[in-house]
């Protein structure tokens, strides 16, 4: 017979309703401090989606076109751990990421050049679509973009500890510069602390909100606490080891993925490793990825190289950031081919587990950098063949009311 007196569930630390933006702050927990880190506390926290509730189920990118993006990131947090101090090291496994019951679908977007950009934002001279994901399980399908299902590999797009006011300090500083070479850069270069949009989430003195608005750092780059780093690997089962700057370390978390842009729940447990910073040399922190990954061997591997064959055909040095660009921008050539939309193809990209790698970075002038596209997410076979691609019409994802793109 089953026993309820011994069945404890795992405390939900932050709840949210994943259709509002709201954030709760200041948690403090207990954390057992035995030599060995044996005695670990698990804990649930719950995310809204990294706008804040501003994406809807729906057929139009008109909420993309006009996000609020001062309002990002909403994160859940920050959480305290007891004992933590710093120089320690806070060890955090991520042990679940699922979705809500009452929210099982997630987003994927491409957002306007003068409004967010993105990685191909002026080459394309970027409008507002979007794809919605619908969650079967551990699938995700699309009804805008038609002929792919994946498995998802759910993970945290942003963790990690909070900064010291020297660090906080340090990082403004460094980004400020960076955006005085170039303040009218579109996209922009880097993004200075922003008033507008920022949201505390809990009652404090009004010298010290203002305080907060006016220095504190923009969430959308990652940095050496961790950070808006999108790694897909930091999935069930993974470990991260970060480093504190602050007593009780204050983990937050938020921007999760089913593959990107959705509200979920996230299992934690954590631990302390006292001088950890000393111990490991931990400059940023060090990650153990997932043993949980999607089973997809066979893949269509696109190469790039920097050189701006796609653009002005212009020859950099080592530059594995247009070589990156540069086999992204051939496979979505490669799947227009086949009949998605050139929309849906980068949409596609941006949500199916596709793996990138740096192949060569050492013969000048050219890095070489490879994109993997999974055969196994598609309904109908992408080979390349004798007699050419077959041409499918898949429609188009969600794009503006106004039909612009």
């Amino acid at each position: 017979m089953a026993t309820q007196a011994n069945s404890v569930p795992h405390p939900t630390l932050v709840e949210v309703d994943p259709f509002m933006a709201s954030i709760i702050a200041g948690i403090l927990i207990s954390q057992h401090m035995q030599p060995s880190n044996q005695d670990k506390q698990v804990f649930k926290i719950q995310c809204v989606d990294w706008t804040g509730a501003q994406i809807g189920n729906n057929d139009y990118s008109d909420d993309i076109r006009s996000i609020d993006l001062t309002k990002i990131h909403n994160l859940s947090g920050p959480i305290a751990i007891e004992g933590a101090e710093p120089g320690d090291c806070l060890v955090v496994d991520i042990l679940d990421v699922t979705p809500f019951e009452k929210m099982p679908w997630g987003y994927t977007g491409i957002f306007e050049l003068e409004n967010g950009g993105g990685l191909f934002a002026k080459e394309f001279n970027s409008k507002a679509a979007k794809a919605i994901w619908d969650f079967k399980g551990i699938y995700a399908t699309s009804r805008h973009i038609p002929g792919v299902r994946f498995a998802g590999v759910s993970h945290p797009g942003l963790i990690g500890t909070a900064p010291s006011a020297e660090l906080l300090a340090t990082w403004n500083e460094r980004e400020r510069g960076l955006i005085a070479q170039d303040p009218h850069a579109v996209p922009a270069l880097a993004f200075a602390p922003e008033f507008k949009g920022a949201y505390i989430g809990q009652d404090l003195d009004p010298e010290l909100l203002e305080k907060i608005k006016t220095e504190g750092a923009r969430t959308i780059p990652g940095r050496e606490h961790g950070g808006n780093c999108d790694i897909k690997n930091l999935s069930r089962g993974s470990r991260c080891y970060f480093p504190v700057f602050i007593p009780g370390a204050n983990l937050s978390v938020g921007d999760l993925h089913f593959s990107q842009g959705d509200a979920g729940i996230i299992t934690f447990s954590t631990s302390i490793i006292k001088g950890g910073v000393e111990k490991f040399a931990l400059k940023q922190p060090i990650f153990l990825p997932s043993p949980v990954d999607p089973m997809y061997s066979a893949k269509l591997i696109f190469e790039g190289i920097s050189v701006d064959y796609h653009g002005d055909g212009k020859q950099y040095n080592m530059d594995a950031t247009v070589a990156y660009k540069q086999a992204a921008l051939n496979a979505i050539a490669y799947l227009m081919k086949i009949g998605y939309t050139r929309e849906q193809a980068y949409l596609l990209l941006s949500a199916a587990p596709v793996e990138s790698h740096v192949g060569a970075i050492v013969d000048s002038p050219n890095a070489c950098v490879t994109l993997a596209l999974p055969l196994g997410i598609f309904e109908h076979d992408i080979l390349p063949k004798e007699e050419g691609l077959e041409k499918i019409d898949f429609g188009q994802c969600a794009i503006r009311s106004d039909g612009v793109i």
